[in-house]
């Protein structure tokens, strides 16, 4: 089977200069992006969320299945509940799991086992990747790449939510499965990450950390 094609009539070309600008100027916006850990209980209007997930669904995918699922959190019960469960994972891997080495990498961090964060903020996005989906005559389809692609949409997720003028916050308990018993979401759908996200408290501190120089992460042939 042959698929349609149709012109990119919506691609865009800029002048060198004004590329050179627009590159430096998103360049400094998400060098302003921070996560941080204290966040206000100021309500959040919807539709930004609505908006960057749209924006997150944009993403590139494998074979363009678009892999992924989001539910966004706003019940007080459920985020107590997703607390209550992550706060008992964290505790074992603080306690029991991780690595004295892999804790003395947290210390500049200055995180531990309570997330305090998870019931506070306004939203929580549990973000799922899907393996297959199921059609209605019992067959499945197999996602490629689900990983990958959902890690794109993911970061396009949080590059849309700052620009919007919110903060987030990558949270991984592992394991996860219990976000799909709490959020009611099937075995093929496998949890990627807990994105917190809401305004930052107004005395919010973040760590003093630098990020690599170009030439440690890239190089060029």
């Amino acid at each position: 089977m042959t698929s349609a094609f149709i012109p990119y009539d919506s691609y865009q070309e800029y002048s060198i200069q004004e590329m050179h600008q627009r590159s430096s100027d998103f360049l400094l916006e998400m060098r302003r992006r921070r996560s941080v850990r204290d966040f206000s209980e100021r309500s959040v209007d919807r539709l930004i969320i609505e908006n960057c997930l749209r924006t997150a669904n944009s993403a590139p995918s494998g074979a363009n299945l678009q892999p992924w699922f989001f539910v966004v959190v706003s019940d007080l019960k459920v985020k107590k509940q997703i607390r209550h469960l992550a706060e008992q994972e964290e505790h074992e891997f603080y306690t029991k799991r991780a690595t004295p080495e892999w804790l003395k990498t947290l210390i500049p961090l200055g995180t531990d086992e309570h997330k305090p964060f998870l019931e506070k903020a306004p939203y929580l996005i549990a973000i799922f990747s899907k393996s297959y989906e199921s059609k209605s005559d019992g067959t499945k389809v197999k996602y490629y790449y689900s990983n990958e692609s959902t890690g794109i949409a993911t970061g396009i997720l949080v590059a849309a939510i700052h620009h919007a003028g919110l903060a987030c916050l990558t949270h991984t308990p592992s394991p996860m499965g219990f976000l799909n018993e709490i959020l009611n979401r099937p075995i093929n759908e496998k949890p990627y990450l807990l994105l917190v996200v809401g305004y930052p408290e107004n005395d919010v501190k973040v760590p003093d950390i630098k990020k690599k120089e170009l030439s440690e992460v890239s190089s060029f042939l």
